[in-house]
């Protein structure tokens, strides 16, 4: 099962497989606590971009995001040089999160484990972007950059 989860369900531009990889590498995730906190930030969206859009046009835009932040995060690694596979929600929920952001810009939002401290819905989309904006410049690999600024786009 190795091979196959690598090949179809990570996505890179140098893999023999580039189009399905770029949809299923959205339902992949490194360890449990990756996945964690991708599905508690989309659980956290879910209910008010359900509200904003309606039940299926979520999920278009949802599925769309994943493939959408996955080719961002080709076309950066072609221009780089960098190869290395990505898998993650995250390009997908940066969309969910972009998306609720913009149209809620004044909400109030919190960290987790730092809930005294509160802060815009419009600040934070600015914070991210620039931090994944920096990431991208600088070369920073723990997270796929550009994956996330292409979800944020197609979610602003």
């Amino acid at each position: 099962m190795r091979r196959i989860m690598f090949t179809y369900f990570t996505s890179n531009p140098s893999s023999r497989a580039l189009c399905s990889p770029m949809l299923l590498s959205t339902f992949s995730h490194f360890s449990l606590f990756h996945m964690a906190a991708n599905m508690y930030v989309l659980w956290s969206f879910s209910s008010s971009i359900v509200s904003l859009l309606g039940c299926e046009q979520f999920i278009a835009v949802y599925l769309s995001a994943g493939v959408i932040s996955s080719f961002v995060s080709y076309v950066a690694k072609m221009a780089t040089g960098r190869f290395e596979p990505s898998l993650g929600a995250s390009g997908a929920i940066m969309t969910v999160l972009a998306a609720v952001c913009t149209k809620m810009p004044e909400a109030k939002l919190a960290i987790i484990l730092l809930p005294m401290f509160t802060f815009t819905a419009g600040s934070a989309l600015k914070a991210i972007i620039a931090f994944d904006t920096a990431g991208l410049a600088l070369g920073w690999r723990l997270f796929d950059h550009a994956a996330h600024l292409g979800g944020a786009l197609f979610g602003m």
